[in-house]
């Protein structure tokens, strides 16, 4: 007798990882937890999330006993630029104009696509350690950045990042960056135009890139409203918001993700509600304490009008870390100082910012975000069982305000271990950093007297 569909046993799996706590979203995507559950993975999405006992017998390739851990969507840095990892403290309590004029833009005159490719290496070695499983990256030299995205194992959306001081020859790199590498690594880079923002690309090429968008189907990653000096210069200027000027050159009809923000003013929620569907936000907290800005992302706002905002850690140079943990903390503590309401923004409301919102950031809100069937298999593992995770009142306040990026003891991205029990699998550090340090004279220097740009905002 043959056996019906329903009798057949199960097609073995890749990869069941069991006993974990499993953060959930239901229908209303609020927050919850599955204790005692199973993940179980096939072609790289997650088939089911399952009490651990129904899976007992299911063969797979693979399986990780997570008895005690936490399984989270992966985290999701929303804004960075990786290849500055090479350059962290190397411009340290400086106002924003004498970082960029002074220090960073000097020796970014003097980058190789190695230095890209090393900074990126040590950058996505310690996303993977801590739990960071996709980045959306804004930068030059982005062909060494997306070998090191293949390499990794990481998902990524990828930018070459381009100033109007560069002629029409840094736009057009963009693109054809863009198109070439869309899809690329097994579909896990993503990638968008980058115009570095509206203070250096001018409203021409503004206009010229929101077309190239809307002709080839590319998203857009930028750097608008950082603070809010920018937004009194460019009204003292030219009588229009930051924000209103990427308005008007026709980017907020594209898929947009907006780097900062924290100079998002009142006259500029109409706009972007008009632009919902579109347009998101990525909030970076420990940079704009540190350079002391007296604003931060009006989250509270751009949720109430229907604007995504996702977490983000920017370069290490500014921000020394791409820890999203930290990000995911002092975003909720930042919003509650800036709100005066200790009731906003709770943990749970973080995590979802961490988690569908920040997928939704960065233009993949079906595919990750969550641990559900059908999603990609983007899994991290958090051990709470240090002191200072103990004991555990309110699961989702550790795990914002407790668990730190050292807590991830597993990394998992399309369904492939990144990062077991905290040995990195996919990247060798040892080897990066020491060819790094010997390349770091030369890309310090700053004799030549030479930057890449002016910041005057």
């Amino acid at each position: 007798m043959t056996p019906t569909p329903d009798d057949r046993p199960p097609a073995p799996a890749d990869l069941v990882i069991t006993g974990c706590t499993v953060l959930v979203h239901d229908d209303h995507e609020r927050i919850g937890f599955a204790e005692d559950a199973a993940i179980v993975v096939r072609d790289g999405t997650v088939e089911s999330v399952t009490p651990a006992g129904d899976v007992q017998d299911r063969p797979a390739a693979e399986r990780i006993d997570a008895r005690g851990q936490v399984a989270l969507p992966g985290l999701i840095n929303c804004h960075t630029h990786s290849p500055m990892a090479a350059l962290r403290g190397i411009a340290e309590d400086l106002p924003v104009a004498e970082w960029f004029n002074d220090r960073i833009w000097p020796i970014e005159a003097n980058l190789t696509a190695r230095d890209v490719e090393l900074g990126a290496r040590l950058a996505c070695a310690e996303m993977i350690r801590g739990g960071v499983t996709c980045f959306a990256d804004h930068y030059f030299s982005m062909d060494a950045v997306a070998a090191v995205v293949a390499d990794s194992g990481l998902r990524a959306h990828l930018g070459q990042a381009y100033f109007s001081s560069q002629g029409t020859q840094g736009r057009e790199r963009s693109l054809e960056f863009a198109l070439r590498h869309r899809g690329a690594a097994g579909g896990r880079i993503t990638t968008a135009l980058a115009p570095h923002a509206p203070y250096t690309v001018h409203d021409a090429d503004l206009a010229a890139t929101a077309a190239l968008a809307r002709e080839h189907g590319l998203a857009v990653h930028i750097h608008a409203a950082e603070n809010r000096e920018q937004t009194d210069t460019s009204l003292a200027r030219h009588g229009r918001t930051p924000i209103e000027v990427l308005e008007a050159a026709g980017l907020l009809d594209t898929d947009l993700l907006i780097a900062h923000g924290t100079g998002i003013v009142e006259r500029d929620l109409p706009v972007l509600e008009r632009a919902a569907g579109n347009v998101a936000v990525a909030t970076a907290p420990r940079g704009y304490l540190k350079f002391a800005w007296p604003t931060t992302t009006p989250v509270r706002a751009l949720r109430a009008i229907g604007v995504p905002v996702g977490l983000a850690t920017d370069g290490a140079a500014s921000n020394n870390s791409l820890d999203v943990w930290e990000s995911m903390a002092l975003t909720s503590l930042a919003q509650k100082s800036a709100e005066g309401d200790p009731r906003w923004l709770t943990s749970r409301q973080a995590l979802h910012h961490a988690t569908l919102q920040s997928a939704r950031a960065v233009g993949l809100g079906e595919r990750i975000g969550s641990i559900a069937p059908g999603r990609r298999a983007d899994i991290v593992l958090v051990d709470l069982t240090g002191p200072h995770t103990q004991p555990v009142h309110d699961l989702a306040a550790t795990l914002v305000h407790s668990a730190r990026a050292a807590d991830v003891r597993t990394t998992v991205v399309d369904g492939r271990v990144l990062m077991r029990d905290r040995e990195l699998l996919t990247v060798d550090v040892p080897a990066t950093v020491r060819e790094l340090g010997r390349r770091l004279p030369a890309l310090v220097d700053r004799g030549h007297g030479a930057r890449i740009q002016e910041y005057d905002t």
